[in-house]
């Protein structure tokens, strides 16, 4: 895991007659050797999820997977190494729920509210996995930090392409890494209180916040209620 996926979805600009961005490529995700191997990666998920990392343990992993220890160790030389993967598993899975969601739309931000929609209701249908993704990370230590990173560097380049369509100035390139730091910490703050619902309500404030620097309010507003709609 860890390479760029060669296909990206390409993007018009929406009512601009310019090139709009691609969607970031997810991590390409590894063939798994096996279906226990997957299941042991989802059941590290669900189980850090569920009782955060440093409670979390390889029995309480077999339990919920059902497999005996042999078959876990057989996979992974221990917890951490264990999570790692998961983390870069249900991340690039994340991000390919997100391009397959924007694939037929036509422009930046018809993508944006088809990927964003599709990630807030994977996380509203599984808020333990968006727990062991987004909050648990810091418990995990510096790499698992640095794969959290590139997985939002990945999504800041997507929304900085908005430049490419933006009718005039658009704004400097740490507007993008605002935007996502500032969705990322309204999810963490959600997920960190054991919230089960109210995910998908984000969309139309994040639209909002997402366009109105590239876009200006008037476009801002529209997505916004396009996102109720």
């Amino acid at each position: 895991m860890g390479k760029q996926a060669a296909t990206k979805v390409r993007a018009g600009a929406e009512g601009t007659g310019a090139a709009g961005g691609v969607l970031p490529a997810a991590p390409t995700l590894r063939l798994v050797s096996s279906a226990k191997r997957q299941r042991i990666l989802e059941g590290m998920l669900e189980v850090v999820g569920s009782n955060g990392y440093e409670a979390a343990s390889v029995r309480m992993v077999l339990d919920s997977t059902g497999l005996y220890r042999q078959a876990f160790y057989d996979e992974f030389a221990d917890k951490d190494a264990c999570y790692l993967e998961a983390l870069r598993f249900g991340a690039a899975r994340l991000e390919a729920i997100a391009s397959e969601a924007a694939a037929g739309e036509d422009g930046w931000r018809a993508q944006l509210r088809a990927g964003l929609s599709a990630v807030l209701g994977a996380l509203e249908d599984d808020p333990a996995t968006g727990r062991a993704l987004i909050v648990e990370v810091h418990a995990a230590g510096a790499e698992a930090l640095a794969i959290r990173g590139e997985a939002m560097s990945r999504v800041t380049g997507f929304i900085d392409s908005a430049r490419d369509a933006a009718n005039g100035e658009a704004p400097p390139p740490i507007a993008a890494e605002g935007i996502v730091a500032g969705m990322h910490a309204v999810v963490h703050a959600k997920l960190a209180a054991g919230d089960e619902s109210g995910y998908r309500d984000l969309l139309s404030d994040f639209m909002y916040f997402a366009t109105l620097p590239y876009f200006g309010p008037d476009v801002a507003d529209a997505e916004m209620k396009a996102a109720r709609a």
